[in-house]
């Protein structure tokens, strides 16, 4: 699905001396990488401040946690997406309150959103899939005029078009996403100031200053041997972002007369998964079928959100949210990742049409 050795590889000796500095330094929690870090992400994605953290489940929990989500608000938010996306909702003694997807999309649909908003809405909470962003203009002005928060997961799609017009965007550079570090990282993306030093704040136990600590916050801090290796990457994301909307691009080509379901084109995309959809009923076999000829794939996400059994307590039944469940049944994930060769992609194309017939 991935490769990320070959990806690395160019960047080795760099990589190699950042982490030789930090060893050096003898600092390795909040010093100049971070800062360094914070600053160069916040220049490239064209945003006021970015937030470090220790992931992008984090990142998320920092937001919700800034908004002051907690027990008897509710905080709208998308059925089919990680578990990461609702969890960070429930550990703070909100509920999670779903409304469907869109049938081409898969992303959250704003209209099935804003009638799920009630006087208890804290928060709604769309999650960019895939790398693709969602719709958020039917939503902002409905969050401002209300007074509620409108919370960006970007965990998959850093550097889309069309993130970042919410309060907080929330990224992840787990190794799989498009910058993926060596372990687990996020960072919040915002445009508010006041909100980003507040974010600094709750990632370092809610303190100010050395063991002056002025609310409840949490260890969300990105460690400095992280910070300085993402430095090393962060130049290569623009081309590495080129590289797979080309693939994205040879895939939808060549996989034009074969009878899978395909993405909606979208330009501004960045495909951190490129997802197809087959017939339920045939998916396993053709995903036996890819694996026989040597092709990895994969499935996101095979049980919605609203069906996980750690979410019972809420009362969903299956039927609930008919698009999501569909796209559980039917999504495949095909390899993506910037050093896909047009011949690859043909391959994975071919295989894909020798399964389906």
């Amino acid at each position: 699905m991935v490769d990320l050795e070959a990806q690395h590889r160019p960047l080795g000796g760099a990589l190699r001396a950042a982490f030789d500095r930090v060893l050096a330094s003898g600092r390795f929690i909040l010093g100049g990488e971070v800062a360094a870090f914070e600053a160069e992400l916040a220049g490239a994605l064209g945003c006021a401040a970015a937030v470090a953290t220790s992931s992008g489940t984090d990142a998320l929990l920092a937001l919700l946690m800034a908004a002051g989500v907690g027990p008897g608000d509710e905080v709208i938010t998308t059925p089919y997406s990680f578990f990461a996306s609702v969890e960070a909702v429930a550990r703070l003694g909100a509920r999670p309150v779903f409304a469907d997807v869109e049938a081409d999309t898969l992303n959250l649909d704003p209209d099935a959103a804003l009638q799920r908003l009630t006087s208890r809405t804290k928060a709604v909470l769309p999650v960019h899939l895939f790398g693709r962003a969602a719709r958020l203009a039917p939503l902002q002005a409905a969050c401002a005029g209300g007074g509620v928060r409108l919370i960006e997961d970007a965990a998959q799609a850093i550097g889309a078009r069309g993130v970042g017009g919410g309060w907080g965007a929330a990224l992840s550079f787990f190794p799989s996403k498009n910058l993926g570090g060596f372990g687990d990282g996020g960072a919040i993306l915002t445009d508010d100031t006041e909100l980003a030093a507040r974010l600094r704040r709750l990632r370092n136990h809610g303190s100010s200053e050395k063991l002056r600590h002025d609310e409840v916050g949490g260890n969300f801090r990105l460690d400095e041997i992280h910070a300085a290796l993402l430095r090393v990457e962060l130049p290569s994301l623009a081309g590495w972002t080129d590289a797979r909307r080309r693939v994205a691009q040879l895939y939808r080509r060549e996989l034009e007369r074969v009878p899978v379901g395909l993405p909606p084109a979208d330009d501004g995309a960045v495909w951190n998964q490129f997802v197809v959809r087959v017939p339920a009923d045939r998916r396993a076999a053709v995903r036996t079928g890819l694996a026989e000829r040597g092709i990895e794939s994969a499935v996101y996400y095979p049980l919605p959100l609203h069906l996980q059994p750690a979410l019972a307590s809420l009362g969903h039944r299956a039927g609930d949210f008919p698009r999501a469940e569909r796209a559980a049944r039917e999504a495949i994930a095909l390899p993506i990742h910037p050093g896909l060769s047009d011949g690859a992609v043909a391959r994975v194309a071919g295989a894909l049409s020798d399964c389906l017939r």
